[in-house]
């Protein structure tokens, strides 16, 4: 199969995949498509190719230097990250809202059907009525997907959260002030979490910008899980040394 037949396919089978296309040296003009099922069309650049796993999880195109000098660019190709809500609660709408500006699909759920309507939460791609437990199982999340646990109860948020530590998931947050979280520190210990495990919750969830209404707090939200994607620390673009853009845009 040819290499643009294949990526043209990409689209409806939404497949992950990086293409690399070597932009100098020897292999210069060369291109090879691997793809997350293993498949590839395209020989060479394996030096490139060897960095698939990581590029995959990164989510984003990069420039790649390799040990002799020559460059490959790296362009990721993949259906767009994921937002996971768990409490269709009114902070859950205005996060929706805030991942269509960013592209992302956003799914919303709980297990109260009165709360998780299309009246309530009109933003979300996909809603779900069912306890955590379901709702994770049909969702899925992968390392492409990020996992906001929003309710203020212990019968949703510990089975939620013992959940998303069992995924790929990029991103684990759980809204709540320091005392809930150490509160539920203890009761997920008790459950038999390991503590390395729940190194991965980020909570109290979001960005310290000093938000107050429902609104700021979803952007403080996704501004953190943006950050721990992009593997930046959030603080402010003056006193950060990396780059302020990613490797290649």
């Amino acid at each position: 199969m040819s290499l643009i037949r294949r990526l043209a396919e990409l689209r409806e089978s939404e497949e992950r995949g990086i293409l690399f296309t070597a932009i100098d040296g020897e292999e210069a003009g060369t291109n090879v498509l691997v793809l997350e099922s293993g498949d590839r069309v395209g020989d060479g650049l394996e030096h490139a190719v060897a960095q698939f796993d990581d590029l995959i999880r990164r989510g984003r195109n990069r420039l790649l230097t390799l040990d002799d000098g020559s460059k490959v660019f790296a362009e990721w190709y993949g259906p767009p990250p994921r937002l996971f809500v768990y409490g269709a609660v009114d902070t859950a709408e205005a996060m929706c809202r805030g991942a269509k500006l960013l592209g992302w699909h956003a799914i919303v759920a709980d297990a109260r059907a009165k709360f998780a309507t299309r009246e309530r939460i009109p933003s979300a791609d996909e809603l779900i009525v069912e306890w955590p437990q379901e709702a994770l199982a049909q969702v899925r999340p992968d390392h492409q997907t990020a996992i906001v646990v929003l309710t203020h109860d212990d019968k949703f948020d510990e089975p939620a959260l013992i959940g998303a530590l069992e995924t790929e998931a990029f991103y684990v947050g759980a809204l709540g002030s320091r005392r809930n979280q150490e509160r539920r520190r203890e009761r997920l210990l008790e459950a038999g979490v390991e503590e390395a495990s729940l190194e991965r919750i980020m909570g109290p969830c979001g960005l310290d910008v000093g938000a107050d209404t429902q609104e700021e707090t979803a952007l403080a939200i996704l501004a953190e899980i943006l950050a721990v994607r992009g593997e930046r620390e959030g603080g402010f673009l003056r006193d950060a040394k990396k780059r302020i853009h990613v490797e290649v845009e």
